[in-house]
């Protein structure tokens, strides 16, 4: 259900609406076993209340949190972080080493964002982002492997959407929580239960080369299924992974093709939005496709500006 405040997704693992844009646009998870806690991603500070509800639905006090773990540091998935520190005094915060600095002083993010959105918009979307203590981050090295109740999680360095980037294995559900490494894939109601995946592009470290070895990594664990940040659960990721790679080289290729110029970002949302309308029209003849151009169109736009400074680095 797209926005549902808890979804229970089996093996303690439960799905919650990070109430950022609209729902079902992004999501965090609780993963519970043996009366400790995990949250895995954390929204933003308007998350906060959302997933302190969740844990008070299941009995679970602010002492059994253990960790926080944004995959990381784009403010849907960490702008929450230093609220829920203080909230849940006993946790530690497990991120990228390469993340870790701009959590203790989120003074660049927050400059970052402004930049691009404005400072209303940022306030509407994040909220107030807060500091946290340096000595209460665990940095996430490659392979780092953490106990929760009995059940490891294991985390490894996934660069392509982002160079701090880390996905968490877990064993136990054969699942990766995978942030933006594994792309997007909407609950959109114009699929009905079917499911179309996108990569992210987005600015400022796009690098296909470095995504498309990322995906091998996480396939070479045989995953059964993948946790989306945007969003939630995604079963047999085998029949998923080919559409993401096809996509990767199908953008990069058609955005080396053209010419630099002012107009060359535009163009490029205007090819990969054709040529995202035309799969979906492929596989769903029948979808409203005016209602999936109008659900991917930040997205889209995220990844054409993505391409571009991909492509600037590159005539560098």
């Amino acid at each position: 259900m797209i926005g549902h405040p808890k979804q229970f997704l089996g093996y303690g693992i439960y799905c919650i609406d990070a109430q950022y844009v609209r729902p079902g646009q992004a999501c965090c998870y609780l993963l519970v076993d043996d009366g400790e806690v995990a949250i895995i991603e954390t929204g933003t500070s308007h998350t906060v209340s959302a997933i302190s509800e969740a844990l008070d639905s299941l009995g679970l006090t602010a002492e059994a949190v253990r960790y926080v773990i944004p995959t990381h540091v784009h403010l849907d998935h960490a702008g929450g972080a230093g609220l829920l520190m203080q909230r849940y005094p006993d946790a530690q915060l497990v991120v990228h080493p390469r993340g870790a600095r701009h959590l203790v002083d989120p003074t660049k993010l927050i400059a970052g964002v402004i930049a691009v959105y404005g400072e209303s918009a940022y306030r509407t979307l994040y909220g107030e982002l807060m500091a946290v203590p340096e000595e209460r981050i665990i940095s996430a090295e490659d392979g780092l492997r953490l106990n929760l109740g009995g059940r490891t999680l294991e985390f490894r360095h996934t660069p392509g959407h982002a160079e701090h980037h880390c996905c968490v294995w877990d064993k136990v559900s054969g699942g990766w929580f995978t942030g933006d490494t594994f792309g997007l894939a909407y609950l959109t109601p114009a699929l009905g239960g079917d499911r179309f995946i996108m990569p992210t592009t987005t600015p400022v470290q796009f690098a296909p080369e470095r995504l498309l070895s990322s995906l091998d990594l996480l396939m070479s664990y045989r995953p059964r299924r993948v946790y989306l940040t945007h969003y939630s659960q995604l079963d047999e990721p085998e029949n998923y992974v080919m559409l993401l790679r096809e996509q990767i080289n199908a953008w990069c290729d058609m955005a080396l093709s053209l010419e630099a110029g002012p107009q060359r970002e535009s163009t490029i949302y205007k090819r990969i939005t054709e040529l995202t309308l035309t799969r979906i029209k492929a596989r769903w003849p029948d979808a409203d496709m005016a209602l999936i151009e109008q659900d991917l169109e930040m997205d889209l736009e995220l990844n054409a500006q993505g391409l571009e400074v991909w492509l600037q680095r590159q005539q560098q």
